[in-house]
């Protein structure tokens, strides 16, 4: 069981690791950001101590919400650019 074990670990280990999301644009995010979402609100939503936000996914799904309220179609790659420009600027997750 033993040897099992460490048979496992040394496979593990010996496997590439998992590939990180591409980086967007985030001067593309930036445009995109100002062109849709700073008619409904500032800044200040990124930087308030309650804000809602605590991670990329998280900021990710955040899109969808706002998508819908505001009847908007963005593409994958839109949000990428925009998420890429959010993160650079204000939250900074890993």
């Amino acid at each position: 069981m033993k040897r099992l074990l460490i048979a496992c670990l040394t496979y593990g280990a010996l496997l590439p690791p998992a590939a990180a999301a591409p980086a967007g644009n985030a001067a593309a995010g930036e445009k995109l950001h100002a062109a849709n979402c700073l008619g409904c609100h500032d800044t200040g939503v990124y930087t308030r101590k309650d804000r809602k936000i605590g991670s990329l996914e998280a900021l990710n799904l955040q899109f969808e919400t706002c998508a819908h309220m505001t009847k908007k179609t963005f593409t994958p790659a839109e949000i990428r650019d925009m998420t890429t420009f959010l993160n650079d600027r204000f939250y900074r997750f890993k």
